[in-house]
Parts: structure tokens; C-alpha cells; sequence
């Protein structure tokens, strides 16, 4: 597996660890819709909440939550109404986006931004 997938995975599974640890019930990882992939889906009170993960290495740089273009937040809004639809659920929707640093001989820095976008 190339470098960036790893650290990509990486990434992916802190941000899971962490937002277990706020309370969330993670449902799918890494779900698939036409051109859409999902990093989280997750439940966090009245929320199904779709979460969006860039993982970075090296120090915090805001370019990370630049990559949210308009295309990937349509992509995203579809890819949320095929997955309730797909599940017959019935939730309000929340769109997230995490970055996680990784930064060598250092502890990950983790930035969640709930309510990232609105597609």
C-alpha cells in the first residue's frame, strides 16, 4: 500500500477512535455511492452525521479544509440521501469534516469542525 494510503487510513481510524469518544456510533466506514466514498457515517444524537477525513502529515497548514469543493459537497449531499434511502432512515443530516496532523515523534492533532457545510 502506497505511503499516502496508509497515512490516509491512518488518519481515518483516529478520527473514528475520537469520534467514538464524543459519543458517536460509527454505522459504515469508507461507504461507497457512485462517485462518492464516505469516510464516517455516524449516529451522534439526532444526527446521522457524514463525516468527510483529510489526513496530513507534518504541522497544521489550513490548506486541509480547502479540498472541500463544490463538487465533492454535491457529491456528498447525494451520496447522503441514496444512503437514507437505502437504510429507510429518517434522521437529520450533519455534514462534518476532520483533519487529522500527523506529525512525526509527536502526538496527532485532531480539528473537528461539525456542521463543515451545508450542500
Amino acid at each position: 500500500m502506497a505511503l499516502h494510503h496508509k497515512t490516509g487510513k491512518g488518519g481515518e481510524q483516529l478520527a473514528a477512535e475520537y469520534l467514538l469518544k464524543k459519543g458517536h456510533k460509527i454505522l459504515e466506514r469508507n461507504w461507497r455511492w457512485d462517485k462518492a466514498e464516505i469516510d464516517i457515517i455516524s449516529l451522534d444524537a439526532n444526527f446521522l452525521v457524514f463525516t468527510e477525513v483529510k489526513t496530513r502529515s507534518g504541522y497544521p497548514v489550513p490548506e486541509a479544509y480547502e479540498t472541500l469543493n463544490e463538487s465533492k459537497m454535491t457529491h456528498y449531499a447525494e451520496a447522503s440521501e441514496a444512503y437514507l434511502e437505502w437504510k429507510n432512515l429518517d434522521h437529520e443530516v450533519r455534514f462534518d469534516f476532520i483533519v487529522v496532523w500527523l506529525i512525526p515523534g509527536k502526538d496527532p492533532i485532531i480539528r473537528h469542525f461539525p456542521f463543515a457545510f451545508n450542500p
